[in-house]
């Protein structure tokens, strides 16, 4: 099959051929696997198991090989990618932050009896739209994307009988764009990894998903070697394209001014926290664009 997915550089088809399957018989072979964050409770994340988990966190350390990106052993037991989403317990209201493929009626009646109403789902990027519509249509919840990649959405069918219409609202604008989704709760397009690539924004904390890829060297304990990198600015995260120095020299202008001391990525494990981490993040910039020859000027401004 082919389309948007298969002709995007960003992009492989695995050794072993492109697999399809449905909602349905993804529910009834992996279910979804809750987390509450150990120094804050009102943050909840999920994901879907059987999983793999990627190979550089702390939890599971190993080499980093090109087979953890292309299974050849089939049958295929991960589905997708693995990405985790948030549901945060914010003083306004209720908020998720990305998404999952699985929306099963365990996770529908967790987020019902527990986290209802859901106010609003911000989505980061196109590879985490996936069931959007059905998420939007059976929690009765606005969905929030970046206009500029709203023709990565795949078409999908009615909601059916008895449940709500999906609900989408896109987020415009240029790199640098914020909106508030609830009070104190902020969407920011830094584009980058997609034209509208997102990062959510609450009090002190930020949620980058792999807008910002968080990279195995986070995890280094102070004091840290100089020239250590935090995050990395990728246009492919598992074909290891860097992003050009101008792009992310916008990611930091749209972001610069954000007051932040821990970071949430797109992975189980991927948390940071550093009061000093606005200064790591700039600093991974600059590491960045030195390493692809440029002297890294300017980036601080």
């Amino acid at each position: 099959m082919h389309g948007l997915w298969i002709s995007d550089p960003r992009q492989f088809v695995p050794a072993n051929g492109q697999t399809w399957t449905t909602l349905h018989k993804l529910s009834s072979s992996h279910k979804n696997t809750w987390s509450q964050d150990p120094r804050d409770p009102r943050i909840w994340s999920f994901w879907t198991e059987p999983k793999v988990n990627p190979p550089f966190l702390p939890s599971k350390p190993k080499l980093f090989a090109l087979s953890d990106y292309i299974d050849t052993k089939p049958p295929h037991q991960q589905f997708a990618i693995g990405q985790r989403a948030f549901i945060l317990q914010t003083p306004g209201g209720n908020i998720m932050w990305d998404m999952i493929a699985n929306l099963d009626t365990d996770t529908v009646a967790r987020i019902s009896s527990t986290f209802s109403p859901l106010k609003a789902v911000v989505i980061s990027h196109p590879h985490y739209y996936t069931t959007y519509a059905s998420w939007s249509a059976r929690l009765g919840v606005p969905v929030y994307i970046a206009a500029d990649d709203k023709e990565w959405l795949c078409q999908q069918p009615p909601p059916p009988s008895g449940q709500g219409a999906v609900k989408l609202n896109l987020i415009e604008g240029s790199p640098g764009t914020k909106q508030e989704i609830l009070p104190d709760v902020t969407a920011i397009k830094t584009g980058g990894h997609f034209p509208g690539s997102l990062v959510l924004h609450w009090e002190k904390y930020l949620f980058i998903a792999d807008t910002i890829v968080t990279v195995p060297s986070a995890h280094t304990p102070s004091p840290r070697p100089p020239g250590q990198t935090t995050y990395a600015f990728q246009y492919s995260i598992p074909n290891a394209i860097p992003l050009d120095p101008d792009t992310i020299h916008v990611i930091w202008k749209a972001i610069r001014d954000l007051e932040f001391e821990a970071t949430f990525g797109a992975f189980t494990g991927m948390e940071v926290r550093d009061k000093g981490l606005r200064g790591r993040m700039l600093e991974s910039m600059k590491v960045q664009v030195r390493g692809m020859g440029w002297g890294g000027g300017g980036m601080g401004c």
